[in-house]
C-alpha cells in the first residue's frame, strides 16, 4: 500500500468549483481525505510540503497527432505518452492520420496491444518521475481513402473501441458531411469536424492581415474557416446530430458559435493553445513552429478567442500536438509542414500568460484543459473529494527550465520555445 501525504497544497476543482489550500491524502491510488490540515499520520506515510504547488484533476487533450505508425521518427507512441505525461495530462487522443490511418478494428486492436507491450517493456523506466501513463484514446477516421469519400465501417469501429469520429482535416464534399451525420448519429459517439474550404485557402500560409502582405507570405482569407463552419451549422440544424467543431481561429467563428448555441444546437467547439498564446505578429521572424492550419490569427482573433473560452462558447482548449523532424521544419516557412509540439509546453506557458496575467482564473484556465475536454468526449471528470479515485496533476508554477533536448520526452522540437526559458513545470500526476 502507498499512501502520500500532501501539505498546504491548492488544490483547483473545476468539478465542484473550488480552489482552496488543504491538505491532500491519497492511498493506493484513491483520495482517503482532503482537510485544511491533517494530523493524524502514520510513520510509513510519504509526507510532501506542497506550498506553492498546485494540485487539479488531471488533463484531457481532445486530439493530437502520434507519428506511430508510420512515422516513427517524428514521434512513437511511447514518447507520445512520456511528453503527455509529463505535460500533466492523464488522458490523450490520437487522431486518425497515421499511416495507415486508422479506418479499420484491425489497426485499433493493433494499436492498444502495441501499448500494453510498450508499457511492460519500460516498467523499469518509468515515463515520468511517479508517474503513471496517461490513457491513450483513439479516433476513427470518418473516411478511408485520400479523395475522402468511402466511408469506413463505423459500427465495426465504434466496436473496436475508438473514442470518437474524425478525419482530422477538411472535408471535400459537404454531401459526405450530411451523410455521416446522418449515419453516426446512431452510435452516441463524439464526431469531429475541421471546417475549412481549402478552395478558398488555397496556397496560403499565414492568416490575411496587413502583417501578411508586409512579410510577403501567402494569405488565407478567415471566410476560408467561417464560410465552412456556416455551412456545418446549417446540416447540424437540419440533422441535429452533435457535432464537436475543431481548430476554431478567428473571430467571426465564435460568432457563429456563440449564435449556434444560443439557438440550441448541438455543438462543442475548441481551439488550440497555440491559437491563444500567439498572432500574426509573431510571424515576421518566420520561424516554421508558427506555421500552423489553420494559421495564427490576428490580434483581434486571440482576443475574441480568449474571451470564448472564458464565456464558454470555446468549450475546450486542445493541444493538436504534431512532431515534425529537424530536416522536415528546417526549410521556408511556406514549405515546411504546419503544426507544433505541444504536450509538455501547454500547461506552463497557458497559465503563464493567461493566469499570472490576470486574464484568467486558474478555474477557468484548468476547467478547460480538464472536465470540459473529457465532456466534449462525452466522458466525465470526477470531483476531488474522498472516495474517489485519484486523477490528479500536481504542478509548479514557479519552476524555471529551459525547453531543450535534455528537458524534452518527445522526439521533436518544433516549437518557437525551443532553446527559451519557462515558468511553470509538472511534477506528478495519478491516473
Amino acid at each position: 500500500m502507498t499512501t502520500e501525504l500532501l501539505q498546504k497544497v491548492r488544490v483547483i476543482d473545476p468539478v465542484s468549483e473550488t480552489d482552496q489550500i488543504a491538505d491532500v491524502l491519497i492511498v493506493d491510488g484513491y483520495i482517503q481525505a482532503i482537510a485544511p490540515q491533517i494530523s493524524d499520520i502514520s510513520a510509513d506515510i510519504s509526507i510532501k510540503d506542497c506550498r506553492g504547488l498546485v494540485i487539479g484533476a488531471g488533463l484531457v487533450d481532445l486530439y493530437s497527432h502520434s507519428g506511430e505508425p508510420g512515422f516513427e521518427e517524428r514521434e512513437t507512441l511511447i514518447s507520445f505518452l512520456q511528453a503527455a505525461s509529463a505535460g500533466g495530462f492523464t488522458r490523450v487522443s490520437v487522431l486518425p492520420d497515421t499511416f495507415p490511418a486508422i479506418d479499420n478494428p484491425a489497426l485499433v486492436a493493433q494499436l492498444q496491444k502495441q501499448i500494453k507491450l510498450e508499457e511492460s517493456l519500460h516498467s523499469s523506466s518509468p515515463l515520468h518521475p511517479c508517474t503513471p501513463a496517461p490513457l491513450l484514446q483513439v479516433w476513427g477516421a470518418i473516411t478511408s481513402d485520400l479523395a475522402g469519400k468511402q466511408l469506413t465501417e463505423f459500427a465495426d469501429l465504434a466496436t473496436a473501441g475508438v473514442v470518437g469520429f474524425t478525419d482530422a482535416k477538411p472535408w471535400e464534399n459537404l454531401g459526405i458531411v450530411r451523410r455521416v451525420l446522418e449515419y453516426l448519429q446512431p452510435f452516441g459517439k463524439p464526431v469531429a469536424f475541421w471546417p475549412c474550404d481549402r478552395h478558398l485557402s488555397a496556397n496560403g500560409v499565414m492568416r490575411e492581415s496587413g502583417e501578411a502582405l508586409r512579410i510577403g507570405l501567402p494569405p488565407i482569407p478567415a471566410s476560408a474557416e467561417t464560410s465552412a463552419i456556416a455551412a456545418l451549422l446549417e446540416l447540424v440544424a437540419d440533422i441535429r446530430t452533435p457535432v464537436h467543431i475543431m481548430r476554431v481561429s478567428t473571430a467571426r467563428s465564435v460568432e457563429l458559435i456563440a449564435t449556434a448555441k444560443f439557438q440550441g444546437l448541438p455543438v462543442t467547439a475548441s481551439t488550440t493553445w497555440m491559437h491563444l498564446l500567439r498572432d500574426t505578429t509573431d510571424v515576421k521572424s518566420y520561424h516554421t513552429a508558427l506555421h500552423l492550419d489553420p494559421p495564427l490569427g490576428n490580434p483581434s482573433d486571440v482576443a475574441a478567442l480568449r474571451g470564448g473560452v472564458r464565456g464558454g462558447v470555446i468549450d475546450a482548449i486542445a493541444i493538436d500536438h504534431a512532431a515534425y523532424t529537424y530536416e522536415e521544419k528546417v526549410q521556408a516557412f511556406a514549405e515546411s509542414p504546419p503544426g507544433a509540439i505541444g504536450l509538455e509546453l501547454a500547461l506552463p506557458l497557458l497559465w503563464q500568460n493567461l493566469v499570472e496575467t490576470g486574464e484568467f482564473t486558474a478555474l477557468e484556465l484548468w476547467r478547460v484543459l480538464s472536465n470540459q475536454p473529457a465532456a466534449c468526449l462525452q466522458q466525465e471528470i470526477k470531483p476531488i473529494k474522498p472516495g474517489e479515485k485519484a486523477e490528479l496533476t500536481l504542478f509548479d508554477p514557479e519552476e524555471i527550465w529551459t525547453v531543450n533536448r535534455e528537458n524534452l520526452y518527445t522526439l521533436s522540437n518544433n516549437t518557437p520555445w525551443f532553446g527559451q526559458q519557462i515558468k511553470g513545470r509538472v511534477l506528478q500526476t495519478w491516473c
